[in-house]
């Protein structure tokens, strides 16, 4: 149990950001030399790191992993492929992610229990379903908070959200909220300095900054001023950080990009895998679009899931041929997932019942489909999945204490992993 006593964030990232961008941080920094000594191979040797790939909307997995061609009423049109992991067959949308399933397992028996998007979206980030009397952090924070503040003379954060705004870190305190890059192919926000204010200019104004946060900081006005202190102090280190080229994309060779897909999932794919490279502990890659209630095999076959294979598939790829696999972990899913019933529409509805994600990597075993659906996947048959054995699987795969316990501002005990347990197949 940890004898930290965790206390309100006060703040969201969104808030600092928003904040930063109207006081002297959005200017540059003073061009002083970064005192990190670390290198990235070192990071990488001292922590495990975590790529989520987020299909906002809810996914249509028996479109994508759980394919039932012999159900003439659910099965839908399109065909399974073979995969290079021996008996598990994926959609013939999906060529590229099956060049590479050896490394990747899929859990084809998930009951989430939560159709609501908002819902859904807060319990596979946290394990929780929401309660008013308590934020849960979201797993990435917690990642961060246990993994990533352990690696000093850092200066990029441990929670990483990109094309998504991922899930805020609750009572854990807004320094381990996601930072978020909303869009990949662009340069992030207020991270290159504008012409007009030297570094002596500079100086000053963070000279006379920090004197208002030492000020409220003494005032003792709780958590919220010393973490929104921080947040600033290393938001200005980052700026002038050596480790802020993972953030951007401009110097990958054409081939690469080319390789990932240049829109803003592959792109994120790729900043995903440089940030990793670099030592960030947790990053988040959203696609959005899932909500398919109607015209959903064109919109699948035409653009989700092209775009989907080339970016996951070369992710997968890149991070094996760089011998990072094995210490990330790629995690695929969505709040839920969708009926196995098609709809008058064209489409499918929303569906918590039994459905599929993918995970692989990060020591993980490789290559399997673990428990099943019945002929018309409304039924699991076999080998249940809960959302807290899977957030289990997660936790124990990145080395974490599956045991691991906070306490809330109102001192309520609060664990990682509440009942759930790893799922054996995959450890």
């Amino acid at each position: 149990m940890s004898d930290s006593l965790i206390v309100p964030s006060g703040m969201s990232r969104r808030h600092f950001m928003g904040h930063m961008a109207s006081t002297t941080l959005a200017l540059p920094a003073m061009q002083f030399m970064s005192s990190m000594t670390a290198n990235a191979a070192a990071l990488r040797k001292a922590n495990k790191s975590c790529i989520l790939l987020w299909m906002s909307g809810g996914p249509s997995h028996m479109d994508i992993w759980d394919l039932k061609p012999d159900s003439s009423k659910n099965g839908g049109p399109f065909k399974p492929i073979t995969t290079s992991a021996d008996g598990v067959m994926i959609s013939e949308h999906m060529p590229n992610v099956a060049k590479q399933m050896q490394h990747m397992n899929i859990v084809r028996s998930l009951n989430s229990k939560e159709g609501n998007h908002d819902r859904g979206t807060y319990m596979m980030h946290t394990g929780y379903a929401p309660n008013p009397t308590v934020v849960h952090p979201g797993w990435g924070s917690v990642c961060s908070y246990e993994l990533g503040q352990k690696l000093e003379n850092f200066d990029l954060p441990h929670c990483i959200a990109i094309n998504t705004p991922g899930q805020p870190a609750g009572f854990l305190g807004m320094t381990h909220s996601p930072f978020m890059v909303q869009n990949p192919n662009a340069p992030v926000a207020n991270l290159k300095p504008p012409a007009g204010v030297d570094a002596d200019r500079m100086g000053r104004r963070l000279q006379m900054l920090g004197m208002v946060e030492d000020q409220f900081v003494s005032q003792r006005r709780g958590q919220a001023p010393i973490d929104h202190k921080a947040v600033y102090n290393k938001t200005v280190r980052m700026m002038n950080s050596r480790y802020t080229q993972a953030l951007s994309l401009d110097k990958e060779p054409a081939a690469v990009r080319d390789a990932y897909g240049r829109g803003s999932f592959g792109s994120g794919c790729l900043m995903a895998r440089k940030l990793v490279e670099t030592g960030v502990t947790f990053v988040e890659v959203g696609l959005g679009g899932w909500d398919t209630h109607q015209n959903a095999f064109e919109t699948l076959s035409q653009r989700l899931m092209p775009e989907l294979d080339k970016g996951m598939g070369a992710l997968i790829a890149d991070l094996a041929q760089r011998n990072l696999l094995d210490n990330t972990m790629v995690v695929w899913m969505g709040e839920f997932g969708r009926t196995p019933r098609i709809n008058q529409d064209g489409g499918r509805d929303h569906w918590p019942v039994s459905w599929s994600i993918a995970m692989g990597g990060g020591g993980m075993k490789g290559g399997q489909a673990v428990g099943s659906t019945d002929r018309d996947g409304v039924e699991i048959t076999d080998r249940p999945v809960g959302v807290m054995d899977v957030i289990a699987t997660m936790t124990k795969t990145m080395g974490i204490n599956v045991e691991t316990q906070y306490t809330t501002p109102r001192g309520r005990p609060m664990k990682v992993v509440d009942a759930g347990k790893p799922i054996a197949e995959l450890i």
